[in-house]
C-alpha cells in the first residue's frame, strides 16, 4: 500500500465523525433528489401510458339529448379520428351501512367488450354482462373507500326508481381517475364511478336511440380550437352544453394539477436541497483540507509533485461523497417507492413502479463531487503555492487592527473575551460570512419544509369556517323554483337552508377564456360568504360579478372592466358582465354574482339548483332518511366528509411529503453546524493550546471559541428565516393549483421550531467541541508548529 493511501485512511479514521455527517448531507441531498423527481417520474409514466393503451379522449362534450346519428355525423368529420357517445347522468347512491344518501356518477358502456375510448381497465372481478340484472363495475378509489368487492351490491335511484346494482368488478378509467364533484377536490368516500349496461342505462333515463355524452379523438395535427368549434355548431340544437378540451375535463384538471405540485416538490424542492448540500460541503471540506497545511508541505518536501497530492485529496473528496452517494440511493430508493405507493393509492394507475435512475445518480453524485472537489482545490492550491519550508510554518497572523466597535468607542463595554471573539470574526469576514450563510441556509430549508402545515391548517379554516359556513350542501337534477327551498328547510334537522343558483359558463376576455361556475348568492347570504385579502366580507353587488383573484389573474382583468360570460346550459345565453371586484378564493376559480341578477342573465323566474343547510347536529339520521326519499335530490354533500377526505388525499400527501423533507433539512442543518465547530477547532487548535499554556483556564479558552459559534448561529438564524419565508413563497407560487392554493402562512411556532433546531445542533456541536478541548494535547498540538 502507498504511502498516500496509508495516509488517506488514518485521515479519514481520524475524523470519521465529521466523514460521516458530511456524507450524511450528501445523503439527505442524494436521497430527497433521487426519491422525489423519481416519483414524480414514476407517476407521469404511469399516467402517459395509462392513456395512451386505453384510448383517453381528447375532447368531450355534454348535452341533454341527441339521437345516433349525430354520432355518425361527427365522425364524418376531417377533424375527427374517432368518437363514441353514451349516456352518463348523476344519481343517489345508498350503501347499506352508510346512513348519509351518497353520490353516484352512472356510465353506460357496451356489455362484454367495454367502451372503444376511455377503455376500462378491470382490476378485480370482471366486466359486466348483458342480462336482466344491472351488473356494474366500480371505481377503485370509491371501492376502497367504501370497502366495496366483487358481489356486493349497492342501490342507486335510476330516474327515481330504485335500482338495485350488482358490483361484479372493481375498474379504472382514463376519464376517471380523480372523480369529483363540480370539478372540486376528489371526494373517494362520497362520489363513485359505476359503468353499467348502456342500453339499460338509458332505458331507465327514458334515453333509448340517444345519448347525452360525447367522446372524441381528434385528427392528427388539428388543434383542439377547431373541434370544439365544429362539435359546438352541431350539438347546439340538441341541448350541447360547450364541448370542451382535454384540459377542462374535471379528471384530467385534478390529476395535472396534483402532478404539476409533485413536480415541484419533486424537483425544486430537492434541486435546493443538492445545491444547498453543494455548497456547505465545499466550504466544509475546503476548511477540513486547509487545516492540513503542514502535512501538504511534508508532502512536497518528500518529493511528492502538485499532481500526486491534488489526487490524493480529491480520493479523500471522493469516498466521502461516495459513501453519501451511496446512502442516499438506499434512503432515496426507500422515500421513492413509499411515496410512489402514497400517491398511487390516490390516482389509482395500473402501475406505477418507481426505479432509481441512473441519470439522476449521475447527476446528484456529480454536484456533490464537484462542490466537495471546488472547495478541496481552492485550498490546495493556496497552499502548494508556497515552498515546503514556509508551508510548514504556521499562516502569518493577520494584520493587527482595532474592532470597528474599538473605533467608535463602543469596546469599553465589552470583556476581553469578547473583544478578542469578534476581532477573530471581523479579521476572517469570508469565513465568518460563509458559515453563517451556512446556518442561514439550513434553517431556511427548515421553515420551507414545516410551514406547509400551518398553510394547510389556515386553509381549512378559511374555506371551511370562514366561506362555507354551513354544515351541508344539497344540489336538485335541473333548476328548481323558490318553493323547493321551503321543501328542503322543512326536512328533519334542517335548521337553516339558503339557496344559490350554480351555473356552468365560460368566460372569455379577448383571447383568454377560462371554463368554470357562477355562484348566484342571495343578499347578505351567511352560509356561504366571499372575502378580500383581510378576510372581511365582501357583500355580492346587485349588478355585476366578483371573480376569485387567481381567475381575474388568469382571464387578465381588473375591476371596471367587462367579461363575456357564455352560460354552457339553458339557451346559452352571452352576455358581457361587468368585473366589480375580487376575491380571495382558496379553492377553485369561481365566479360569484347576485342570484336575481343571474337569474335574469339566464332569462329564467327564481330558480336555483342547491342549497347550503345549518343542521342540528342531534338529528342527522332523519334528515338522511328523508333525503333518501327525495328523488329530485342528487346529492348531499356533508361538509365534516369534505373536509375529512381533503385531509386524507391532496393535503395528506403534501405534508407527508413535506414532512420527510423537513427530516431531511434538519439532518443538513446538524452536519453543517457540527462540521463548522469541529473543523473551526482544527484550525485554531495551536491557538488554543498556546491559551492553555499561558494561563487561561478551560472555561476561558471554550468561550473563545464557541463564542465565535454562537455568534455565527445567531446571526444566521435570522437570515434563515427570511431565506425560508422566501423560498416557501417561491414554492408556493411553483405550486399554483386550480384545485386549491396553499397560501404563505408561516406560525411563530415553525419559525420557533427551525431556529431551535439549529441552538440544539449547536448546544450539541458545543458539547462535543468543549469536551475535545478540555481534552487537547497540549505538548503534540505545540510541537506541530515547532
Amino acid at each position: 500500500m502507498s504511502l498516500l493511501r496509508r495516509k488517506l485512511g488514518r485521515d479519514l479514521w481520524a475524523i470519521k465523525g465529521q466523514v460521516l455527517t458530511i456524507a450524511l448531507v450528501v445523503a439527505s441531498a442524494t436521497g430527497g433528489f433521487l426519491g422525489s423527481v423519481g416519483t414524480y417520474r414514476a407517476l407521469a409514466r404511469a399516467r402517459d401510458t395509462f392513456y395512451a393503451q386505453y384510448r383517453f379522449g381528447e375532447v368531450f362534450a355534454d348535452l341533454k339529448r341527441a339521437p345516433w346519428s349525430v354520432v355518425d355525423q361527427v365522425t364524418r368529420l376531417p377533424t375527427v379520428l374517432d368518437a363514441e357517445a353514451n349516456v352518463v347522468s348523476g344519481s343517489q347512491l345508498l350503501l347499506d351501512n352508510v346512513p348519509e344518501p351518497l353520490t353516484a356518477q352512472l356510465v353506460g358502456v357496451p356489455p362484454a367488450v367495454g367502451p372503444v375510448l376511455n377503455r376500462l381497465y378491470v382490476r378485480r372481478g370482471r366486466m359486466i354482462e348483458a342480462g336482466s340484472a344491472l351488473e356494474a363495475l366500480v371505481d377503485e378509489g370509491f371501492a376502497t373507500a367504501r370497502h366495496l368487492q366483487p358481489g356486493d351490491h349497492v342501490t342507486a335511484l335510476l330516474n327515481g326508481k330504485r335500482r338495485r346494482l350488482d358490483i361484479v368488478g372493481i375498474g379504472l378509467s382514463p376519464e376517471y381517475i380523480n372523480p369529483s364533484v363540480s370539478g372540486a377536490f376528489p371526494d373517494p368516500k362520497g362520489l363513485g364511478v359505476f359503468w353499467l349496461d348502456e342500453q339499460q342505462l338509458a332505458a331507465a333515463f327514458d334515453l333509448r336511440d340517444a345519448f347525452n355524452h360525447l367522446t372524441v379523438i381528434r385528427a392528427p395535427e388539428v388543434s383542439d380550437a377547431e373541434v370544439l368549434r365544429r362539435l359546438d355548431e352541431i350539438l347546439r340544437p340538441y341541448g350541447g352544453r360547450g364541448a370542451y378540451s382535454r384540459d377542462d375535463q374535471h379528471s384530467h384538471r385534478i390529476v395535472t394539477q396534483e402532478m404539476n405540485q409533485q413536480r415541484v416538490l419533486g424537483t425544486v424542492m430537492p434541486s435546493l436541497f443538492v445545491w444547498v448540500a453543494a455548497f456547505l460541503l465545499n466550504v466544509v471540506l475546503g476548511r477540513q483540507i486547509a487545516t492540513q497545511r503542514e502535512q501538504i508541505a511534508a508532502l512536497k518536501a518528500l518529493g511528492f509533485g502538485n499532481a500526486a497530492i491534488v489526487a490524493h485529496y480529491l480520493q479523500f473528496v471522493t469516498v466521502v461523497v461516495g459513501v453519501g452517494v451511496a446512502l442516499g440511493i438506499a434512503v432515496g430508493l426507500a422515500f421513492g417507492r413509499y411515496m410512489t405507493g402514497l400517491y398511487s393509492a390516490f390516482f389509482h394507475f395500473p402501475v406505477a413502479a418507481f426505479r432509481i435512475e441512473l441519470p439522476l445518480v449521475a447527476i446528484a453524485a456529480g454536484i456533490s463531487f464537484a462542490a466537495g472537489a471546488g472547495g478541496a482545490l481552492l485550498a490546495i492550491r493556496q497552499i502548494v503555492r508556497l515552498s515546503p519550508a514556509q508551508a510548514m510554518r504556521p499562516p502569518s497572523p493577520p494584520q493587527y487592527r482595532r474592532l470597528l466597535l474599538e473605533r467608535l468607542g463602543l469596546a469599553r463595554w465589552l470583556t476581553t473575551p469578547a473583544r478578542m471573539i469578534l476581532r477573530t470574526l471581523e479579521r476572517r469576514p469570508a469565513r465568518s460570512l460563509l458559515a453563517i450563510a451556512g446556518v442561514g441556509a439550513s434553517v431556511g430549508l427548515i421553515v420551507s419544509g414545516t410551514f406547509w402545515w400551518d398553510a394547510v391548517n389556515y386553509l381549512v379554516d378559511t374555506q371551511f369556517n370562514a366561506i362555507e359556513r354551513g354544515d351541508a350542501v344539497v344540489t336538485f337534477v335541473e333548476p328548481r323554483g323558490s318553493g323547493a327551498r321551503f321543501e328542503v328547510a322543512r326536512l328533519p334537522g334542517v335548521l337553516q337552508a339558503e339557496p344559490y343558483r350554480l351555473v356552468s359558463v365560460q368566460l372569455r376576455n379577448a383571447q383568454h377564456t377560462y371554463r368554470t361556475a357562477i355562484f348566484g348568492l342571495d343578499a347578505k347570504s351567511s352560509l356561504r360568504r366571499t372575502l378580500d385579502d383581510q378576510q372581511r366580507v365582501v357583500d355580492v353587488p346587485r349588478e355585476g360579478m366578483l371573480l376569485s383573484s387567481q381567475l381575474a389573474q388568469r382571464l387578465v382583468v381588473r375591476p371596471g372592466e367587462r367579461v363575456e360570460v357564455e352560460a354552457l346550459e339553458g339557451s346559452r345565453v352571452r352576455r358581457e358582465v361587468l368585473v366589480s371586484g375580487v376575491v380571495k378564493d382558496l379553492f377553485g376559480l369561481f365566479a360569484y354574482m347576485d342570484r336575481a341578477a343571474l337569474n335574469r342573465l339566464m332569462s329564467e323566474s327564481d330558480s336555483m339548483n342547491a342549497l347550503d343547510l345549518r343542521l342540528d347536529p342531534g338529528r342527522g339520521v332523519a334528515l338522511f332518511t328523508a333525503v333518501k326519499a327525495t328523488p329530485s335530490i342528487t346529492s348531499l354533500q356533508i361538509k365534516a366528509n369534505s373536509l375529512a377526505s381533503f385531509r386524507e388525499t391532496s393535503a395528506r400527501n403534501v405534508l407527508v411529503f413535506t414532512s420527510i423533507f423537513t427530516i431531511f433539512a434538519a439532518t443538513i442543518a446538524v452536519g453543517v453546524v457540527y462540521n463548522s465547530a469541529r473543523v473551526s477547532l482544527a484550525e485554531r487548535a495551536w491557538e488554543l493550546a498556546s491559551l492553555r499554556v499561558l494561563g487561561f483556564t478551560r472555561a476561558e479558552v471554550s468561550t473563545l471559541l464557541l463564542g465565535e459559534l454562537a455568534i455565527e448561529v445567531g446571526m444566521g438564524v435570522p437570515l434563515g428565516l427570511w431565506f425560508g419565508r422566501g423560498l416557501a413563497s417561491v414554492l408556493t407560487d411553483l405550486m399554483h393549483s386550480e384545485t386549491f392554493r396553499i397560501p404563505v402562512i408561516i406560525a411563530p411556532q415553525t419559525y420557533v421550531f427551525a431556529a431551535a433546531a439549529i441552538v440544539v445542533s449547536g448546544l450539541v456541536s458545543a458539547l462535543i467541541v468543549r469536551r475535545r478541548i478540555d481534552r487537547l494535547d497540549l505538548v503534540a498540538v505545540l510541537k506541530t508548529r515547532d
